[in-house]
């Protein structure tokens, strides 16, 4: 077997096919139930912390468990399961998930809502893992873009809309509804999921590589450094938005900063899904660049409300669709074995979340809150020569 053949593009519908709009509009909005899941604790915890009788810093570690999870689990279930046909596969982990996330709101002590979320996050990594091939693979090749550019629509939408409803409601009604909540909607999803979405097979034995084979395809390490750094300069100030905003002196709420960003990051999954099929290299060039110019003018004009919420429109033009370039890149680079490499994805997304919540309250000890634009401007910096130094081997002319 030659390793143009280990690595062949996953199977797709015909070119002449249309795009299954309803299943792939039901995968995003399982993404956006994932990321209002996972953020959710940071939008109520004073509301949390009152309800267990623990300390705020205590109800964060709810969003550290989550993280834990999809780092241990996500690779080696996703490369245990890949020959499992896909459908009851991702139908399981999303019934899990509903689950796990129910026990978290009827929790009694803060022990079995953190156990209970590291079970959410396992399981939201599994999810994620199988999201960018199930989509290409129920979609029209021509598509394959597009089809990504879909399903990542609900993760920015958790972001803008999913924590801020979620915390409207946690604060009118108690917290658990919030939790509630979500679960009640995505088992709806579920529901519909059963009933409309294409089932696709596993991975055949012919065209099945070891994870360290895996980790191996030329070009996989660049697109995890990318993301990787990429994520640490977007989540640092995501994060720590508040102290930035105090030391402006603009007087902009960070809701409203944040909520800005969330509306210009769906554009820029809009943008994506346009040009992705056709120009994926450049488009990642740009979408780069233009979070390097958001960071630089954030720190240039940090002290005018207008270029601060002009920085917050690029910064989400430019970050909103890079979860689903380089989710691309992933997929055009391994072929068949796209489930095993794209669960390296949300790994390193978690292990940066984790270093920027790090990072930043390290610097933040000692610094103003103008230091995480800086930070933003150095490490997306480096993700952009990256996505240059990476050009022969991670980031394809073509899907």
């Amino acid at each position: 077997m030659t390793a143009a053949t280990e690595t062949s593009a996953p199977a797709a519908t015909d070119d002449r096919g249309r795009l299954p709009w309803l299943p792939l509009g039901l995968l995003t909005l399982i993404g956006f139930v994932l990321v209002a899941m996972e953020t959710m604790p940071a939008g109520l915890l004073p509301e949390i912390a009152r309800g267990f009788h623990v300390s705020q810093g205590t109800v964060g570690l709810l969003v550290s468990a989550y993280a834990i999870g999809t780092v241990i689990v996500t690779v080696p279930a996703i490369s245990l399961t890949r020959s499992l046909p896909r459908k009851p596969l991702l139908l399981g982990a999303v019934a899990i998930l509903l689950v796990a996330n129910a026990v978290t709101a009827i929790s009694p002590t803060i022990a079995l809502a953190l156990a209970s979320r590291v079970v959410t996050g396992a399981m939201s990594g599994v999810i994620w893992g199988m999201f960018a091939t199930y989509a290409r693979q129920i979609s029209p090749r021509r598509y394959a873009g597009l089809s990504l550019a879909i399903v990542s629509t609900g993760a920015p939408l958790g972001f803008a809309l999913g924590t801020p409803l979620g915390s409207v409601l946690g604060i009118a009604f108690g917290w658990q509804w919030a939790f509630a909540g979500l679960s009640i909607i995505g088992l709806v999803v579920l529901v519909l999921l059963v009933r409309f979405l294409h089932p696709v097979s596993g991975q055949s034995a012919e065209t099945r590589l070891s994870v360290g084979r895996v980790i191996r395809i030329p070009g996989l390490w660049i697109v995890l450094a990318v993301i990787v750094a990429w994520m640490i300069a977007h989540n640092t100030i995501y994060t720590y938005i508040y102290p930035y905003l105090h030391f402006t002196g603009t007087g902009i709420s960070a809701s409203l900063m944040l909520v800005v960003y969330g509306v210009a990051a769906v554009g820029g999954v809009v943008i994506t899904g346009a040009l992705l099929d056709r120009y994926p290299r450049p488009l990642l060039h740009l979408s780069a660049l233009i979070f390097v110019i958001a960071g630089a003018m954030l720190i240039i004009g940090s002290h005018s409300a207008a270029i601060v919420m002009i920085a917050a429109v690029l910064w989400g033009v430019g970050f909103g669709g890079a979860s689903t370039q380089l989710q691309a890149a992933i997929t055009s680079i391994s072929g068949a074995n796209a489930d095993v490499a794209s669960s390296f994805l949300p790994v390193a997304f978690n292990l940066a979340i984790f270093a920027a919540g790090i990072a930043g309250a390290a610097l933040l000890t000692v610094f103003d809150g103008l230091v995480l634009a800086v930070l933003m401007v150095a490490l997306g910096s480096a993700a952009f020569v990256l996505t240059f130094i990476g050009r022969p081997t991670a980031f394809r002319a073509q899907l």
